[in-house]
């Protein structure tokens, strides 16, 4: 349907296709906020409120709950218990327990208890020692020993020098051979650029020859001066015939016999 609308230049005004952001002075459809209703995508700085879902109503369950012919029940067993009537096993007879014994009127000696019920005077008896004291390992007074307070090696007070009296040593003395010690020659004079400095040395050594050249030269018959073409001009030089190349492939005639 044409429309009534009259063009504007080269465009006519029509019916916009879609939501524009310059029509509203929100942002309008740009942002896509959550929603306050329902569970799904709900705003989380508002407030929700309780909700109940409308489910399904459920199967109504049998009124027999009974295990049926799951469990055997025993042919014994009633709705009061067992049944009386009595029930025998081929059993071994098991062993009579045997009776406790208790001790008798003559295992009591009264007369012995005065000390546990009157008072009495302390009693010391001489007897032997006991075994179990010889299994004492403990340390008598005279294992123990005080730090020293004399020589070297004290630990409470100040130690003085001390100078000890040792014997005569064998090496050195008249005791020793003489005949074995080491004599002048076999002691190595040390360099005295070991200790001082040490001065500038220089050696004489042979003479060095400069290195010939092996290699071959060309000799003056080896040169032909009158073939050089660079410092005069050349003269005009022709060839009879065509040069024809190396690779060419030869003329092949096939030839009856």
């Amino acid at each position: 349907m044409p429309s009534r609308e009259p063009w504007v230049g080269s465009w006519r005004p029509h019916k916009a296709r879609g939501p524009i952001a310059a029509l509203y002075g929100s942002p309008g459809p740009k942002y896509a906020l959550p929603g306050l209703t329902g569970i799904s995508k709900h705003d989380p700085t508002k407030f929700k409120a309780p909700m109940f879902s409308f489910g399904t109503r459920h199967d109504m369950s049998s009124s027999d709950c009974s295990p049926g012919p799951r469990y055997l029940v025993p042919s014994n067993i009633t709705r009061e218990g067992h049944d009386g009537t009595p029930a025998f096993s081929l059993y071994s007879r098991p062993k009579e327990p045997e009776l406790f014994q208790v001790p008798g009127p003559g295992k009591y000696t009264p007369e012995n208890s005065g000390k546990s019920v009157f008072r009495s005077a302390p009693a010391y008896s001489l007897a032997g020692r006991t075994k179990e004291l010889s299994n004492s390992q403990t340390p008598g007074p005279a294992s123990y020993s005080l730090p020293p307070v004399l020589g070297p090696s004290t630990v409470v007070t100040s130690a003085a020098p001390t100078y000890s009296l040792c014997g005569r040593s064998k090496n050195g003395s008249f005791h020793e051979d003489l005949k074995k010690t080491p004599g002048p020659a076999a002691y190595k004079v040390v360099d005295p650029c070991t200790y001082n400095k040490k001065p500038p040395q220089f050696s004489m050594t042979g003479r060095n020859f400069q290195p010939g050249e092996t290699t071959k030269k060309p000799g003056p018959g080896a040169h032909y001066p009158e073939r050089v073409t660079f410092t005069s001009s050349k003269p005009p030089s022709f060839s009879f015939g065509l040069r024809h190349s190396e690779f060419i492939t030869p003329l092949i005639i096939d030839v009856t016999e």
